[in-house]
């Protein structure tokens, strides 16, 4: 089964210095229809203005990972990590027991625009962690390149979570097929561009909810970047 999440459908919130779209029920934007994917929970587009951001404020058993797409996006938490991150990083935070903490955009002049993942762990109260991995364009380029696994394979982050994260950056000729073994489903965001995915044409801002089939295939895409969430059912 294969079911559309267009762009422009996507709950919206603007705060002046934020402007957010939100893939699945989130804040003031509750849809019963859309309240998550399996263990998916949030994916949140978010652009934020030069030097504004997330004031301190707490979590509790959920898996956090931050994409960033452009700018510099700064992290401080009660953990005692703090970083930049710009694009090709990808961050996890375990919240687990509780965790505090802050995101703001590092430029004074540049705005910044990165993916907020929610994804719900199959353990809870945990102690909180963290991890942060850079993975260059070139690692993704006409390839699946996994960024985030339950056991950290490949140099990938890890979560508490049976999922796996793919992104790929394709273009042109580029074909590319992911095998879903029985009892997955997929989730594919394209990040930007464009691309077929099972026969559908998403642009930026799409997603697909895959269920029911064997494979997740990728073609026809003009400079896309995308997604792929390997999910329990």
């Amino acid at each position: 089964m294969l079911n559309v999440r267009k762009s422009n459908e996507r709950g919206a919130a603007s705060f002046g210095w934020l402007k957010s779209q939100h893939s699945f029920s989130f804040g003031h934007y509750q849809d019963p229809k859309h309240m998550g994917f399996g263990p998916l929970r949030v994916i949140n587009e978010d652009h934020v203005t030069p030097g504004r951001g997330f004031e301190s404020h707490g979590h509790r058993n959920m898996e956090i990972i931050s994409y960033v797409l452009d700018g510099a996006l700064e992290h401080k938490d009660s953990m005692g990590n703090g970083s930049v991150l710009r694009y090709g990083d990808v961050q996890r935070m375990s919240a687990g027991s509780g965790v505090v903490h802050s995101e703001f955009n590092h430029s004074k002049e540049e705005g910044v625009h990165f993916l907020q993942i929610w994804i719900e762990p199959n353990t809870t109260n945990e102690a909180p962690g963290y991890e942060e991995k850079h993975f260059d364009a070139a690692s993704k380029r006409s390839r699946l390149r996994l960024i985030a696994s339950n056991d950290g394979r490949e140099g990938s982050v890890s979560m508490r979570q049976d999922a796996a994260i793919y992104a790929t950056i394709m273009d042109g000729d580029d074909a590319l097929s992911h095998p879903l073994a029985a009892g997955r489903q997929a989730y594919v965001h394209v990040i930007r561009g464009s691309a077929t995915v099972n026969g559908v044409q998403l642009a930026g801002g799409d997603a697909l909810k895959v269920s029911g089939e064997d494979a997740v295939r990728l073609a026809g895409a003009a400079d896309a970047e995308i997604l792929v969430f390997d999910l329990p059912q």
